[in-house]
């Protein structure tokens, strides 16, 4: 909490009554080794950015999932969670934790049904099965994990037909399909007691996640979405009762108009826990830049107090992301993370410092306030000013901070 607090900038005691009032979580597994940078997420801090890397079974290289993981570190992502679902799963994850200074997250589920699809039909799980991954994680040192506890039987027996796209959470899909061939209830929701227990021992943060979230505009804010939402609150107040730090996952799909009133409702329902996010999504129509969709959400999202955002890459719903569309979805959500806090009254100062390095034309400047200078310096270098080295390209001699700026000193 001191830590975060420095880190931060704000009082230590809004820390502590955040992380007591379960408003605040710092995601950090004890049994974790090594420097792991520590990360306060909720309200009143900086809006946080989570970068999303794992293997598939169409492409499995570790080392490249690990640069991935490196690169978002480099280029400002405050978390990252490995989604692996192919290779040598406790490799890919034990690679990472070990190589990045950032808080780790995971999906048990995916290992659990992956393992399960070896001896069999992925189906065939059983809740010793889950329960034990969550386990084998927790002890190599996973700091917070996705858990799809609000996707209920009821859910599953009321969905036929009623979507556009149906559920495209992997998590909430597997549940979905183990609870309609089993014919019995989500172990991690029937079972919620057994999860808390599990998290107070190794100090895991849960991530209650959104398994019925909207993949497509036409299924935003709907019946299932909201119902589960309702379930997660419950679920919060009880994590909170055992101690269990707790954040909720929210929508990925949402017009833009809907996204503001999404957050508040969150924050209502589950009493302020924060709120981590997947963009939003706010266009169904732009395969190749959802990454620029994702931030304009994700800016939204943001300024209506979403806590946490997850990135999104240009490769998303098409393939998996490279390592450069892993560092272009970073930049476009620390961008979009920065907007919003600027909206909350974060990081004035250095806007305001921008503006008058703008007006002195003071390049150097210009790029050290910058947020990602590398691209700028490339872009000036490549195009550089002929008439006049003190202004850009574009205006050149009839730059208006050039001349009304000579004019005005003579006033």
């Amino acid at each position: 909490m001191r830590a975060v607090a420095r880190q931060e900038g704000v009082p230590l005691s809004l820390v502590v009554r955040g992380v007591a009032s379960g408003r605040i979580v710092i995601p950090r597994n004890p049994r974790r080794g090594g420097e792991v940078a520590v990360k306060g997420i909720g309200e009143g801090l900086c809006t946080k950015v989570n970068a999303n890397v794992g293997t598939s079974p169409d492409y499995v290289n570790v080392e490249e999932e690990v640069e991935k993981a490196k690169v978002a570190e480099r280029y400002g992502a405050d978390a990252v969670m490995d989604l692996s679902i192919g290779g040598d799963l406790d490799l890919v994850r034990r690679r990472i934790l070990r190589e990045v200074n950032l808080p780790v997250g995971t999906v048990p589920v995916y290992q659990a049904v992956v393992e399960a699809s070896k001896r069999g039909s992925p189906v065939d799980l059983s809740p010793d099965d889950l329960f034990n991954t969550i386990r084998r994680q927790a002890r190599d040192g996973v700091d917070f994990m996705t858990v799809h506890c609000g996707v209920t039987r009821s859910l599953a027996e009321r969905l036929k037909g009623k979507r556009v796209l149906g559920v495209v959470s992997r998590g909430g899909a597997f549940l979905l399909a183990w609870m309609l061939k089993q014919g019995k209830e989500n172990p991690l929701y029937e079972e919620f007691d057994y999860l808390l227990e599990i998290a107070a021992e190794y100090d895991l943060t849960l991530s209650l996640g959104d398994g019925m979230r909207p993949g497509s505009l036409g299924d935003a804010s709907d019946y299932f979405q909201l119902q589960e939402l309702l379930t997660l609150g419950r679920l919060v107040e009880r994590a909170r009762e055992k101690g269990v730090q707790t954040m909720v996952e929210g929508p990925g799909h949402l017009p833009l108009d809907q996204v503001e009133w999404n957050v508040k409702l969150e924050k209502a329902v589950c009493k302020g826990a924060p709120f981590y996010v997947l963009g939003p999504v706010v266009t169904d129509l732009a395969p190749g830049y959802d990454h620029l969709v994702g931030a304009i959400g994700g800016a939204v999202a943001g300024m209506a107090g979403a806590d946490f955002l997850c990135y999104v890459t240009p490769s998303e719903h098409l393939c998996l992301p490279s390592v450069e569309d892993v560092k272009e979805g970073v930049i476009a959500a620390k961008i979009a993370a920065h907007v919003a806090d600027v909206a909350k009254g974060r990081g004035w100062e250095r806007e305001l410092e921008m503006g008058r390095a703008r007006r002195e034309l003071d390049w150097e400047k210009q790029f050290r306030l910058s947020l990602y200078p590398e691209k700028a310096m490339r872009l000036r270098k490549e195009r550089p000013p002929r008439l006049d080295p003190q202004t850009c390209s574009m205006c050149s001699k009839f730059c208006v901070l050039r001349f009304l700026g000579e004019m005005l000193k003579g006033l």
